[in-house]
């Protein structure tokens, strides 16, 4: 059994331990060791051994009392960045190298009330700017089913590690889809709920009005399980969380599909999308209505609008959320400076990415005076148009499907000295962040080189138990989500 258990998913583990058929100690054992065993694909950053069994340890005494919760024992790990007391968060920047928060997120804390383990932090796009994962400050993740090619970005880390059987489980967070994108090209589950749905106290800032939380895990079962815990209210660190209140995700899983509408959008499916991508998602769609679901054609007439008004709003807003890295309290401080001007010029030269740069210097551009009106409100008026599309073809249909990109994973460098390709790649994922939609990506199938391919679920606000329910019920009906990639 020992060496099968990073076979099984999360509800899996969970019902292993209450039954006692191994330990919590014996899980985290078994996940670090291949946390190091595979340590050339670059998910994690940074584990730290005893903290974790120190973890274990206190859910086994939980298991074996009888009164722990459902996930008591179950190990993950965490996109670095999340701030943890007992790891060191650097949300992949060399800004933040070594340093320790003095406290947890409340995500991190809401899963470990639930009881599960810490395995340790992993490598994600620097400050969650970036589609591929390349853009960490320390080193490329790689895709575990061709090491030659990217995870996605910027939750890559936490999609390697789970494709890989290196954790059942992992955080993410999605700003434009980087929970969505990188699920679908490393073929685990994953979703981003309404945004507030989860706090993003202690989540480490690159665009508040987008940035969410969410799961990652091989299945949807695991995924509801997951949410169930890490949703809820937080209105005393975050104003932005909903008044609502936490629901166990796991009910509505099995419930029937029989004439669900499922919407497609007509812009999703244009020239732009790969035949590969395109065939995957249509099978996926045929599952769909064999199990009793109708699928209508829908039009999202603003989709190409997204780009350009997420990567001027994303932007605006990192540029004043990263203006608090200056050298000053806390992080990197250059070692040779003449004055204060100087030191924040140095300290922020050295300290960000190249692409990091690029957007604070673009959000700038667009929040300064006499453009603030012609782009960055232009584009705040856009958005809103782009929630109204969705609203209007909620008439239609109860949920919108199509690809997550346009293609599968490309080859690690393929779009280094084009940044502006990797923008065009999250065109499917960035209109639900900008309305602030829940939307999750299920395996679907695979695509060149035996890739795998994700359909995107799109549903209306706080639906994010009927995306479960229809995942699960596509994943009962395929194995998609069941195959891993060879050597892992």
């Amino acid at each position: 059994m020992a060496g099968e258990l990073h076979q099984l998913t999360v509800a899996q583990l969970a019902e292993g331990l209450r039954a006692r058929t191994f330990s919590a100690g014996e899980l985290a054992r078994h996940f670090l060791q291949r946390a190091a065993q595979h340590d050339g694909l670059g998910a994690f950053l940074a584990t730290h051994e005893e903290a974790t069994l120190a973890q274990a340890r206190a859910a086994d005494a939980r298991l074996a009392q009888g009164d722990a919760p459902r996930l008591a024992g179950v190990p993950l790990a965490h996109k670095d960045i999340f701030v943890t007391r007992d790891f060191p968060t650097t949300a992949g920047s060399k800004m933040l190298e070594g340093y320790r928060s003095p406290f947890d997120a409340t995500v991190v804390t809401r899963l470990a009330e639930a009881g599960m383990v810490t395995l340790g932090k992993l490598n994600c796009d620097e400050f969650a700017m970036g589609s591929s994962n390349e853009n960490s400050a320390y080193h490329p993740v790689k895709n575990p089913w061709d090491t030659a090619r990217v995870p996605g970005g910027s939750s890559g880390g936490s999609a390697a590690a789970v494709a890989a059987r290196l954790a059942p489980a992992a955080t993410g967070t999605d700003t434009g889809g980087s929970i969505r994108q990188p699920a679908s090209f490393c073929g685990i589950t994953g979703i981003k709920p309404t945004y507030g749905r989860a706090s993003r106290w202690g989540m480490i800032a690159y665009a508040s009005s987008l940035d969410q939380a969410g799961p990652m895990a091989r299945t949807a079962e695991d995924c509801s399980l997951l949410l169930s815990a890490l949703c809820g209210p937080d209105p005393d660190r975050d104003s932005t969380s909903l008044n609502v209140p936490a629901e166990d995700f796991t009910r509505s899983l099995n419930d029937s599909i029989e004439g669900l509408r499922i919407g497609v959008p007509r812009e999703f499916f244009g020239e732009g999308l790969a035949a590969d991508v395109r065939a995957a998602v249509d099978g996926a769609l045929k599952a769909l209505q064999q199990l009793g679901a109708r699928v209508v054609e829908i039009s999202l007439p603003r989709t190409e609008l997204a780009i350009p008004v997420y990567y001027i709003i994303a932007p605006a807003e990192a540029s004043s959320n990263l203006a608090r890295f200056d050298g000053v309290k806390f992080g990197h401080r250059a070692r040779d400076y003449t004055d204060l001007e100087d030191m924040y010029k140095k300290t922020r030269a050295e300290g960000f990415g190249e692409e990091v740069q690029r957007r604070i210097m673009t959000g700038t551009y667009v929040l300064s005076h006499g453009y603030y009106d012609a782009y960055y409100l232009q584009a705040q008026k856009i958005r809103r148009l782009i929630a109204d599309d969705f609203q209007r073809a909620f008439k239609e249909c109860d949920v919108i499907a199509g690809p997550v990109a346009p293609t599968v994973a490309w080859q690690l460098g393929a779009h280094g000295a084009d940044p502006l390709a990797d923008y065009l790649a999250d065109i499917f994922t960035l209109p639900a962040s900008l309305a602030g939609l829940p939307g999750m990506s299920v395996p679907a199938g695979f695509g060149e080189g035996g890739m795998p391919v994700g359909l995107q679920l799109i549903g209306n606000y706080l639906q994010e138990g009927r995306l479960l329910n229809l995942a699960h019920r596509l994943q009962q009906a395929t194995d998609f989500h069941l195959r891993a990639p060879e050597g892992f």
